[in-house]
């Protein structure tokens, strides 16, 4: 992820909205030294027209981020409404006018050693902070298939955003960037596509948009099915969701990584591969231009995805 300069002026820890500095855990914290947590990634984008902040699909993060949360045995008193109600506080305390990314990180409190899930304490912090783009190159992103495989759900729960799992994504970006590439492919336990270090994979072949399905190891990601919905009603095409092999991606006319984090990142080359014309495509481009109005608030047919920040209306 891109790092930012400017820190948070306030965080929610324990309850209430602190000031920053003072969100703060021990070293003996236990998901600090066992990676026993969740997180979650949302994003909000500045309406110059509007003067308005809007949070992308709020609702639907914070579901899955109680989600991994269960899958974790954590139960915590909180709904997505509640935790969305939350962020708008931080964020009025906040007053970004930019572009920003949101934080929420489900932790253990305790302060202890031995290896479980049971019989702990957990709660949510959060944060946000100024943000732009994830990948430095979203129109001509390289790539490589990534030596590391994904993990397996029946290792660590593929569908949530587990804290200690996240040490497979960090080998598998580290060893792409280190080899000069922009991110890596990464194969599930079958040899099939399963998605990038942290995004998920779409291609187009023979006018059909094909992406890996959720039971390949992927995260269940809420750009994902953004993006399936915009393909398949905003640019009337099919998109087939079933597994992939290695090669057809090789031979792919287009592909692109999608996520909240890396939004919407055209794959240019594969293995020093051109896919397609070795530029973005025509479909990707279009995809991008209409995601990023759809995300900003500019297309009303969308409008009850995006949550406005300093004007809010009630949400189901």
């Amino acid at each position: 992820m891109a790092s930012t300069a400017v820190r948070p002026k306030y965080a929610y820890f324990e309850g209430r909205i602190v000031p920053f500095e003072q969100a703060t855990i021990s070293v003996m914290n236990h998901t600090f030294n066992y990676g026993t947590g969740a997180f979650g990634g949302l994003r909000g984008y500045w309406n110059e027209d509007e003067q308005e902040l809007f949070i992308f699909r709020p609702l639907d993060h914070f579901k899955r981020l109680l989600n991994s949360a269960r899958l974790l045995t954590f139960e915590l008193d909180y709904t997505p409404q509640q935790l969305t109600d939350i962020l708008f506080e931080l964020l009025r305390a906040e007053g970004w006018r930019e572009n920003i990314y949101i934080r929420p990180v489900v932790y253990v409190k305790n302060e202890q050693i031995g290896v479980r899930l049971h019989d702990l304490e957990s709660d949510i912090t959060m944060f946000a902070v100024p943000f732009g783009s994830y990948v430095p190159n979203e129109e001509g992103t390289s790539v490589t298939f990534s030596s590391w495989r994904r993990v397996d759900d029946n290792v660590i729960p593929a569908r949530g955003k587990v804290i200690g799992a996240y040490i497979n994504s960090a080998l598998i970006k580290t060893d792409a960037q280190r080899a000069g590439f922009d991110e890596a492919l990464v194969l599930n336990q079958d040899g099939h596509v399963s998605e990038g270090s942290a995004a998920n994979f779409f291609m187009l072949r023979d006018e059909e948009v094909i992406t890996p399905p959720v039971t390949d190891n992927i995260l269940e990601g809420i750009t994902r099915r953004t993006v399936i919905q915009l393909l398949r009603h905003e640019m009337g095409l099919e998109v087939i969701e079933r597994p992939i092999d290695r090669t057809e991606v090789y031979l792919a006319e287009e592909a692109f990584f999608c996520g909240t984090g890396v939004q919407i990142a055209a794959i240019t080359s594969v293995d020093h591969r051109p896919i397609g014309t070795g530029r973005i495509g025509p479909v990707v481009s279009k995809l991008r231009e209409l995601y990023f109005d759809v995300v900003t608030g500019r297309v009303e047919k969308y409008r009850f995805w995006n949550a406005p920040v300093y004007a809010p209306v009630a949400m189901d």
